[in-house]
């Protein structure tokens, strides 16, 4: 049996008359929230590892567990605080705009403080230093992304322009990506060498140009969906729970996003130390990183005619599929070039950068099947268990990332690491992403239920009964 509509939530949901009609304003808007977010995400993801093992001194192994532990911590400050946003009453500049604009100077201050070295001081206040600044960062990124994440179900309702602000918010990802992973290695690496007062000029400025990014966001971006009551059924955790376990599509993408997310941030972290120690290039990093940006730009304008035509879903496995393959080619030819590498590399991200495109569109069809199982719009909640999975994932990856290192045998006080280290560091690179990314393309095949047809007659079905209901 279909479940039904709860018209009472139905009824309460609005639409702001008064605001101006959706357009290139609101798609720049969002951009910049991700654009804003990655400026510090990326860097740490890409360099704070070898940050902490080479100007820290701390073993890869500790630094493994003090992500695992943080982003552990992040993914339950995710839900709490997504909860605590959806029992906010909508103000007049929306919900999740002001705590946007408000938490990111915490957020970036936090973010600083984590490059700061103070020389001389023992490796145990190293290690303390680390945890209490990386944990307290990760904290105040929740109480930023979740609300900034939030804000694509409450802008638009159409199907069509939500996918838009996903193709938009990727493409501030990789904006900031470029900038990152291009100019990135040429400030902090001296010499081939991580250089600690250069991974802090980097800090600075990638931290005012974050802040101006999520002024921007701020600024240019608007909510139209209003829900004025939030005391009533929002309260209701066991309607809320009952919902997200019989939300299939929500646990479906969650595992797919896991796996996404612990595949990506493992490869980031190792590829660090694949083009230092194993292509002897620093350097070639940048050109990675321009590449990666520049696969999104080739990818973004087919998104929507392919989106049309064969579906989310469809568009974004088949994307899965050709990066698995090409990963897995990788493997196969370890006596490759840092050329031919980077090379193949470009097509395996041509690839996984379709599902990075329309990520965010699946899940906003995933909040709005959870409002057909159970009558509440929880755009917080739901996003926030969503961003429990990607800090879930991030969590293992940070975690398998320090310990695959360690395991493989780096040493940061060898200047040439041994030929098994070096082979084991490859593999990490190729392989190990060649498999997730085969799974993914499974899970999405076989198990994600909401394909072309569906979604278009869920959304049929919202907008019905939505106009259905008395003025």
């Amino acid at each position: 049996m279909e479940p039904q509509f709860g018209l009472k939530t139905a009824e309460k949901l609005n639409v702001r008359e008064e605001t101006r009609k959706f357009g290139i304003r609101d798609k720049l808007g969002y951009l910049f929230g991700d654009f804003g977010n990655d400026f510090f995400f990326i860097l740490v993801s890409s360099f704070l590892m070898v940050y902490y093992t080479d100007i820290f001194g701390m073993s890869a192994a500790l630094v493994g567990g003090l992500f695992l532990i943080a982003r552990l911590w992040d993914a339950v400050a995710d839900v709490a605080w997504g909860r605590f946003i959806d029992t906010r009453k909508s103000g007049k500049q929306g919900k999740f705009r002001p705590w946007v604009l408000r938490m990111s100077f915490p957020l970036v201050a936090t973010g600083v403080l984590m490059f700061i070295h103070l020389p001389g001081m023992s490796t145990g206040f190293y290690e303390a230093y680390a945890f209490v600044t990386y944990i307290l960062w990760g904290t105040f990124y929740s109480t930023v992304n979740i609300p900034y994440g939030s804000m694509a179900s409450v802008i638009t309702n159409d199907p069509v322009e939500r996918t838009s602000l996903s193709t938009f918010r990727t493409l501030g990802a990789s904006l900031a990506g470029l900038i990152i992973n291009v100019a990135g290695p040429l400030i902090i690496f001296v010499d081939n060498q991580a250089n600690a007062n250069r991974f802090l000029l980097a800090a600075v400025i990638f931290g005012i140009l974050s802040l101006s990014c999520y002024m921007a966001c701020y600024r240019l971006s608007v909510e139209r969906i209003v829900d004025p009551d939030v005391q009533g059924d929002k309260a209701n955790l066991a309607r809320t729970l009952k919902g997200l376990i019989r939300n299939k599509p929500l646990v479906v993408i969650l595992a797919a996003s896991l796996s996404f997310m612990i595949c990506f941030m493992l490869v980031g972290a190792v590829n660090v130390y694949l083009f230092k120690n194993v292509f002897h290039s620093a350097a070639a990093l940048s050109l990675v990183g321009f590449l990666q940006a520049a696969t999104v730009f080739v990818a973004m304008p087919l998104v929507k005619p392919l989106v049309s035509k064969f579906g989310k879903k469809e568009t974004a496995s088949a994307g899965i599929l050709l990066a698995a393959a090409v990963y897995a080619v990788m493997y196969a030819m370890p006596g490759l070039s840092v050329q031919a590498f980077i090379a193949l590399l470009a097509v395996a991200m041509f690839g996984y950068a379709f599902f990075n495109l329309v990520i965010w569109a699946f899940v906003t069809d995933v909040i709005d099947y959870h409002e057909f199982l159970t009558g509440l719009r929880e755009d917080g909640t739901i996003y926030s268990i969503y961003s429990f999975a990607r800090k879930v994932g991030q969590a293992i990856a940070g975690g398998l990332g320090g310990f695959a290192i360690a395991a493989v045998g780096y040493d940061a006080k060898l200047n040439v690491q041994s030929p098994a280290t070096l082979h084991g560091i490859y593999t990490l690179s190729t392989l190990v992403p060649a498999v997730i990314l085969s799974a993914i393309f499974l899970i999405v095949v076989f198990l994600y239920p909401l394909n072309k047809t569906r979604t278009l007659h869920l959304t049929a079905d919202l907008k019905k009964k939505k106009e259905a209901l008395p003025k």
